[in-house]
């Protein structure tokens, strides 16, 4: 047996499955919510941009805001699930969950289509 192959073949099986979110009324007005503050808004725009995990340390240096600020803003980010926290050890890292987004997106579009084509 070829190890190239096997390990190729069991990274398929592994890959991770995008997830389908369905979000309830209560679960979209708790993300608008989040969404509402600029400060918020300001944040989840660099998180966007950026191309890896965002650290705190460069989150912080985008806002004007105290390291308490900022940790109440990401607390209500991650209730909302909008971003997704990983800790390691003192160092934390930020980044999209795009699934949230993605059905926000689609039920926030839902909305401008005639009550006939709505799900």
């Amino acid at each position: 047996m070829n190890p190239m192959v096997a390990s190729s073949e069991s990274a398929v099986e592994t890959a991770p499955v995008a997830k389908t979110v369905q979000l309830s009324r209560a679960r979209r007005a708790a993300i608008l919510k989040a969404l509402a503050d600029p400060h918020r808004l300001k944040l989840l725009e660099r998180i966007a941009a950026s191309t890896c995990p965002l650290g705190c340390a460069e989150a912080l240096s985008t806002l004007a805001i105290s390291p308490a600020t900022l940790s109440h803003h990401i607390k209500e980010l991650e209730a909302a699930g909008l971003v997704h926290v990983e800790r390691a050890g003192k160092f934390i890292h930020l980044s999209l969950r795009t699934e949230v987004w993605s059905a926000l997106v689609a039920s926030l579009a839902a909305l401008g289509q005639p009550r006939s084509t709505r799900r």
